[in-house]
C-alpha cells in the first residue's frame, strides 16, 4: 500500500491564539496534520481536534528532542514531512509551491523555506534573523541537529528552495519575548561553553554553503570578536547593513533587543559561568 504523500508536523504549547490559522493553511497542502502538544492548559487541543488533527501529548525537554521524536513517529507512514512551529503560517505562494513539488517529480529530497519574523505584533520586512530553514524533506532524509539553542533541521540531501514564506507570527508581548529569550540565553551560553559538537549531528559552518551554513559561519566569526564589541557590531550589522532601519521604530527595537540586550546577556552569562568555574579549578 502506497504511503500518503505528506504529513505536516507541528509542535504546540498554549497556542490557541494562532494555531487555527497555522493549521488551516497547512491543511491546504495535506489533510494529514500530526501535532505533538506539551500538555497545553488553554484551548489548543480542543481547536486541533475540531480541525481534525492527530494530537499526541509528550512532555517538552528541548526542541531537538521533541522534533526528532516526532520524526520517528511519522517517517514510516508518510513519504514527505513538513515541520512547522505553532505560530508559523504558510502564505499562499508557499502552499502553492509545496503542492507543486509534492504533486510532481521533486528535483530535491529536501527544501528550504523562507521565514518572515514578527516582533511586537509587527511584520519585519528586513530585520528578521535566520530567514532560511529546512522544513520540507523526504522521510528518512532529515532530522533536527543536536543543539540546545538555534536548532536547524539537517539533511544529507542538497536542498532546493521554496520562494514563498512561512510567517512566524509570534504574538508574544515584549515582556514574554524577554522572558523566553532570557531562557534561551541560558541555553546559548551553555552551548558555547560546552564541548564543540561536530560530524553529521550538527549543521556545519560553511562560507560557500547554503544560506543556513553561511549564517552559522558568520556566527562562528562573531564569537571570535571581543566581548562587548561583538554585540555592538551585530547591532550595526542588523540595523544598518541588513536595512533594519527600514522597519521603522519596530525595526530599531528589534535590533536593540536582539543585539544589545539578548546577545549581551549571552556574553554576560558566559562570563559569569567562567568566573564561577575559575575558583573551583584553582582549589
Amino acid at each position: 500500500m502506497e504511503k500518503p504523500n505528506c504529513v505536516v508536523v507541528i509542535l504546540t504549547f498554549n497556542s490557541a491564539s494562532i494555531i487555527r490559522e497555522t493549521v488551516s493553511q497547512a491543511k491546504k497542502l495535506s489533510p494529514h496534520v500530526y501535532v505533538v502538544d506539551s500538555h497545553s492548559s488553554d484551548n489548543t487541543v480542543a481547536i486541533l481536534e475540531e480541525l481534525g488533527c492527530t494530537v499526541v501529548q509528550r512532555p517538552f525537554s528541548n526542541y531537538s528532542d521533541q522534533r526528532n521524536w516526532a520524526i520517528s513517529q511519522v517517517e514510516a507512514s508518510y513519504g514527505w514531512q513538513l515541520h512547522l512551529d505553532a505560530d508559523e503560517v504558510l502564505d499562499a505562494q508557499a502552499v502553492d509551491e509545496i503542492k507543486a513539488v509534492l504533486s510532481g517529480t521533486p528535483r530535491f529530497d529536501a527544501y528550504l523555506l523562507r521565514r518572515r519574523d514578527y516582533f511586537m505584533g509587527k511584520m519585519l520586512r528586513f530585520s528578521g534573523v535566520n530567514p532560511w530553514h529546512l522544513r520540507l524533506f523526504r522521510s528518512g532524509t532529515g532530522r533536527c541537529e543536536s543543539r540546545l539553542y538555534d536548532q536547524h533541521f539537517i539533511s544529507s540531501a542538497t536542498p532546493g528552495r521554496i520562494s514563498g514564506f512561512m510567517h512566524d507570527k509570534n504574538s508574544a508581548r515584549l515582556s514574554d519575548w524577554i522572558a523566553s529569550h532570557n531562557r534561551w540565553s541560558d541555553a546559548e551560553a551553555k552551548e558555547k561553553l560546552g564541548p564543540r559538537l561536530g560530524g553529521d549531528n550538527v549543521l556545519q559552518p560553511r562560507l560557500m554553503g547554503d544560506a543556513r551554513e553561511r549564517t552559522r559561519f558568520i556566527k562562528e566569526l562573531y564569537y571570535k570578536l571581543p566581548t562587548g564589541l561583538r554585540s555592538l557590531s551585530y547591532f550595526v550589522y542588523r540595523y544598518i547593513f541588513r536595512l533594519g532601519f527600514l522597519d521603522g521604530t519596530t525595526g530599531f527595537y528589534f535590533a536593540f533587543f536582539q543585539a544589545l540586550w539578548f546577545r549581551m546577556l549571552v556574553d554576560a552569562k558566559m562570563y559569569e559561568q567562567r568566573s564561577t568555574q575559575l575558583p573551583q579549578r584553582l582549589n
